[in-house]
């Protein structure tokens, strides 16, 4: 009797154990390519949801199924103008035929490498065969950078206008186009490649900076020459308009000046017609006192019209 019931302990284990390695549960995020003994069984199971396997002989191998990353690494590549360049890619891709990936690269590392193989090279066969600015510009619109009148400044040392007859658009455009059949043959979709970053390599970028600080210093230099011109043409109209005030006010006192006198010689010669006997009397007075003081010594004679009132007053 007990050894009945160790026997249904052992048998309800088992089933448990049977019934635990059978059932696999396949997220929406995932793709499971069931195996047996290294060979792929069925069809893949895309569709979430819990299924079952043949325990200890069966595998479930889970692949993702969103959209994978894919960053290249930075290198320096030559343009068609033998301007050498760090160009920095990145894609996305994804896994479309689970069984031929599973088959051909087996997981995401060997994935990796596979792109690293065939994007690699087609970055390079573009890039190398376009002119630096096909790389870094998509349109012909006018660049904003400068502003207005600086152009002339610069415009001697500036390339001529090159028109984009591809862009960076049509060369990424033309990478994915190269490698997305390549990777067909691993299940792999290449769905974007994109160029992250472009830089000068570092010889290329100390000589572009001196040159950049040589046009900026130049432009500072223009801006110095205007500001001095135009602090001289301020003091210039300032002495001007100095000049200016001060000689309308030389001339409005003038004629205040003027007009006073003439009035003062107005009323002196009315003063003189009421009595010009004790106008001469006066003036007389005033010039002995400022002619005479008790230092003073004269001779004059007694006949000296300037000695008249002290011979006596008729």
């Amino acid at each position: 009797m007990k050894s009945k019931g160790i026997i249904l302990i052992i048998a309800v284990i088992t089933c448990l154990l049977i019934i635990v390695t059978s059932a696999y549960v396949v997220d929406e995020t995932e793709q499971v390519v069931v195996t047996q003994f290294g060979k792929v069984i069925g069809k893949t199971k895309q569709a979430p949801g819990l299924y079952f396997k043949i325990p200890f002989i069966q595998n479930a191998n889970y692949f993702p199924k969103n959209l994978l990353h894919w960053d290249g690494d930075p290198g320096q590549i030559p343009t068609l103008d033998k301007t050498y360049i760090w160009v920095d890619t990145f894609a996305r891709w994804k896994i479309v035929a689970s069984i031929k990936y599973f088959q051909t690269v087996g997981n995401i590392i060997s994935a990796q490498g596979r792109l690293d193989d065939i994007i690699g090279p087609a970055v390079r066969n573009f890039i190398s065969s376009y002119k630096l600015i096909e790389t870094v510009r998509t349109t012909n619109r006018n660049l904003d950078t400068f502003e207005v009148g600086l152009e002339d400044i610069v415009e001697s040392k500036r390339p001529k206008a090159y028109a984009i007859k591809t862009g960076r658009e049509k060369i990424t455009d033309g990478i994915l186009q190269q490698a997305k059949p390549k990777l067909e043959k691993f299940g792999i979709e290449l769905v974007d490649v994109k160029i992250k970053r472009v830089n000068y390599v570092e010889q290329v970028r100390r000589s572009v900076y001196s040159r950049m600080i040589a046009e900026r210093n130049q432009i500072a230099e223009k801006f110095r020459s205007e500001g001095v011109g135009e602090s001289r043409k301020i003091l210039g109209e300032k002495e001007r308009d100095l000049k200016l005030i001060t000689s309308q006010a030389y001339k409005l006192a003038q004629e205040i000046k003027g007009k006073a006198d003439a009035e003062v010689t107005k009323l002196f010669a009315a003063a003189y017609g009421l009595d010009p006997e004790f106008y001469s009397f006066v003036k007389t007075l005033e010039a002995y006192g400022q002619a005479l003081d008790k230092n003073s010594s004269i001779i004059l004679s007694t006949e000296s019209e300037f000695f008249k009132y002290f011979k006596g007053y008729k």
